[in-house]
């Protein structure tokens, strides 16, 4: 098990500095355990700097819980901005990380995680104590916790539904993993939030229907959300997805039943309007929504790199909290790159629009114009040649990458392994490298995918004096790495920001 990082570690002395500094860009990255007090906190927290001999960090609230620490009752720990190292990172313990997140271990247990990753389960035990510095049952216990919390500040659910909402076995698991981790009882908790609950204990399991519940996801700043709604806008699909004003709304296919979730930002937090079939699916909710809008990245790490080049500086000067958007729907979203092969982004969508407005599944209660959900794969695996208005070559892909995630030989998900996701895109006909490349730029989250074959990448690479060869662009890119899926949405950009003495070279 790898130790909790002391004075004696190299890296101790850039963290203590975080926490004197109390500098808010590494919340998330680690957290302070402080052995006075036994209490756990966000680098940023505003209490008093403990001495250094006192500091333990752990890379997660797992770890620092299974080592015997409780939430900081100031900073809460646990609302803190998502760490980007398990987005950038496609190795086990980054896709096992996103996996818990969504719930998976919550719905299907350690087997069905280990299963879903290739692994046995002793071996990914392994693996995560070494890296994440907790077992998966810890993990997922650190994630019910956030999620119960969430339930017990938003919503005025009875508390024993909060706590199957949450994940937990029993009411007397959650009393005791509650008191345990945040040092109060439900109730207390309830009362110290936004919405006043009474905390009554009722009998009863969750009640199907729809749940409302607002939260605020935290973020890093700088955060531009007029340019993620700039570039979800128009890719927006009629009656699955709209952007109104400052306002983005989408219809989410989750574990236990549909849902609604509408989207604005407040200036230091994003504001989610939920509306769910059932409270056990906002861990999953959240967990996607935070890819799609890439809440996790750090952007004055991306900044930092993509701003040394002369090049790019001036729109990473000028936007420096552009983020990589995602995607809820691997599959949705590899429809989206097919039909979109040597077409406008307009044209694709209505094509996609349609396919929705056939086969997509209405919803009960509609909002604004989202009243459907994208079909799912069996759905378009076999699919009418009337319902998929592209040329045949395109049809037959569609189906294919259908069925292969139907039969789930294709895994585009949260715990998609990324190369293996890719290889298996490309031995489907008709999915080339840009296709596989996009794909893996939003559906599976990848930070350093540089599209070269992109036609308006090579476009704006030619107006900004970069090579438009794939090959000297590719070349150029590495100066971009980890970060080329930024340096994408730049380029983009360049074609619609006019030039100025500040951006032109």
């Amino acid at each position: 098990m790898t130790p909790p990082i002391t004075a004696a570690d190299p890296t101790f002395e850039r963290n203590y500095r975080a926490v004197a500094s109390r500098d808010r860009r590494f919340d998330g990255y680690f957290f302070t355990a402080v052995t006075s007090t036994r209490i756990y906190c966000r680098p940023s927290c505003p209490a008093m700097t403990p001495r250094r001999d006192r500091v333990r960090f752990y890379p997660t609230a797992a770890a620092a819980q299974g080592a015997g620490f409780r939430a900081c009752k100031r900073c809460i720990p646990g609302a803190s901005p998502g760490s980007p190292e398990w987005d950038l990172r496609g190795d086990v313990a980054g896709r096992a990380m996103r996996l818990i997140d969504e719930g998976t271990v919550d719905r299907e247990g350690v087997p069905g995680l280990a299963h879903r990753l290739g692994y046995g389960e002793r071996q990914l035990r392994r693996i995560l104590i070494d890296h994440l510095g907790a077992a998966p049952l810890a993990l997922a216990r650190a994630q019910r916790a956030a999620v119960a919390r969430t339930l017990l500040e938003t919503t005025d659910l009875p508390i024993i539904d909060v706590a199957f909402a949450a994940g937990f076995a029993s009411l007397r698991q959650f009393n005791a993993t509650v008191r345990e981790i945040y040092d109060v009882t439900p109730s207390e908790l309830r009362h110290r939030g936004h919405r006043r609950g009474d905390g009554r204990a009722v009998v009863g399991r969750p009640v199907p229907g729809p749940v409302p519940i607002e939260l605020r996801l935290p973020r890093r700043d700088p955060f531009d959300f007029a340019a993620l709604l700039g570039f979800l806008g128009p890719r927006a699909i009629p009656g699955v997805e709209e952007v109104i004003g400052d306002t983005y709304r989408r219809s989410l296919r989750l574990p236990t039943g549909p849902a609604i979730a509408e989207v604005r930002d407040d200036g230091t937090a994003v504001r989610v309007a939920l509306t769910l079939s059932d409270p056990r699916d906002l861990a999953p909710a959240v967990a996607r929504i935070r890819r799609l809008l890439d809440l996790d990245a750090d952007p004055l790490a991306v900044a930092e790199v993509l701003g040394v080049d002369p090049v790019l500086a001036p729109y990473v000067a000028a936007n420096p909290g552009r983020r990589a958007p995602g995607a809820v729907d691997g599959l949705e979203l590899a429809v989206r790159a097919i039909a979109g092969q040597q077409v406008s982004v307009a044209s694709a969508t209505a094509v996609v629009a349609r396919i929705a407005a056939t086969l997509g599944t209405p919803l009960a209660t509609p909002a604004g114009t989202v009243a459907r959900l994208f079909p799912d794969a069996e759905t378009l695996a076999d699919a009418p040649d009337a319902a998929l208005p592209v040329p045949t070559a395109r049809r037959a892909t569609i189906r294919a990458v259908a069925a292969a995630i139907a039969t789930g030989r294709l895994v585009l998900g949260a715990g998609a392994d990324r190369h293996e996701a890719s290889m298996r895109l490309q031995e489907i006909p008709g999915i080339g490298p840009w296709t596989a490349g996009y794909v893996a730029l939003r559906a599976l989250g990848d930070p350093d995918q540089l599209l070269v074959g992109d036609l308006a990448i090579r476009k704006a690479a030619a107006a900004l004096g970069l090579p438009d060869d794939p090959k000297a662009l590719e070349a150029h890119g590495t100066r971009w790495a980890p970060w080329r899926s930024y340096a994408n949405h730049h380029l983009w950009a360049s074609l619609s920001t006019p030039r100025t003495k500040e951006t032109a070279r």
